[in-house]
């Protein structure tokens, strides 16, 4: 089963006034079943990990290290490193036409839900924060992006 979806059954209990899920343009999972019962059921939805762990930011690169311990280094493990250095090059290649940075077009992507409240993207250095608010400020995506952007999904499993 899809991890958002564990959430479904709170949800209908009517206890809860908010959910906090993984959403990006490479996690789209929530938007089949989780977002439209929480449009229904207005219930509030925090989207974390806007950034793909920093895979949509365009940073990572095949040689990139992390610190010993660090989640990422886990998180990126394997040949995953490349994989998002491939996909992150195609989106690029999509998004020739779409103004801001690759992040700032991702918190966009976010934001553009109807059923997304919020997002929650990282805040290490003072450049983040305000390309976070540059994105905030730019509004939501165009329909023809937001389509794009769907073929962007990445069905993968961290934990696998």
């Amino acid at each position: 089963s899809d991890l958002p979806d564990s959430a479904l059954e709170a949800i209908q209990t009517g206890a809860i006034t908010a959910v906090q899920v993984i959403y990006n343009i490479f996690d789209q999972t929530p938007e089949k079943n989780l977002f439209p019962l929480c449009r229904e059921r207005k219930i509030g939805v925090l989207a974390r990990v806007p950034l793909d762990e920093g895979g949509l930011t365009g940073d990572i690169r095949e040689d990139t290290q992390f610190e010993p311990g660090e989640f990422r280094e886990s998180y990126f493990r394997g040949d995953r490193k490349r994989q998002v250095v491939e996909r992150v090059e195609a989106l690029r290649r999509d998004l020739t036409d779409v103004h801001g940075s690759l992040a700032e077009i991702a918190l966009r992507f976010c934001l553009s839900n109807k059923a997304v409240t919020s997002v929650i993207p990282g805040m290490r250095r003072v450049e983040t924060v305000e390309s976070s608010c540059r994105a905030a400020a730019a509004g939501m995506l165009d329909p023809k992006t937001l389509q794009t952007l769907r073929g962007h999904a990445w069905d993968r499993n961290f934990y696998q």
